[in-house]
């Protein structure tokens, strides 16, 4: 039996990262490890969902990550689309919208897309 843990991401700026997915999402903070090489902060819901995303901090990393086409990307669910897409709106982040779907993505600081479902 197998059960989702966390996704990861690698980050360039660590704080601006954490702001951004607290700002834009409301998750916080649950652990953090400190490497010689880098930091691993997890960030979860506090929504009772086990499920975190890693943001890994590569102490010696200076350039921008090959994020190639950006296929891949995390996905959250909201019980108020409207506010949701108003605060988004207002922070400058959303990337792309789909508006049939009635769906839309936000960008992060690296550039790795989240897609907002209702």
């Amino acid at each position: 039996m197998f059960r989702f843990a966390h996704n990861n991401i690698n980050v360039l700026d660590l704080e601006r990262s954490m702001k951004f997915y607290e700002e834009a999402l409301d998750l916080k903070e649950v652990r953090r490890m400190a490497l010689p090489h880098a930091i691993l902060v997890y960030l979860g819901d506090q929504n009772g969902s086990e499920h975190l995303l890693e943001l890994t901090w590569l102490k010696d990393r200076k350039d921008p990550y090959n994020l190639g086409e950006n296929e891949i990307h995390l996905a959250f669910r909201t019980d108020d689309i409207k506010a949701a897409h108003e605060r988004h709106k207002k922070m400058g982040c959303i990337c792309y919208e789909n508006k049939g779907m009635g769906i839309y993505f936000i960008s992060d600081p690296d550039g790795y897309w989240t897609e907002i479902l209702p």
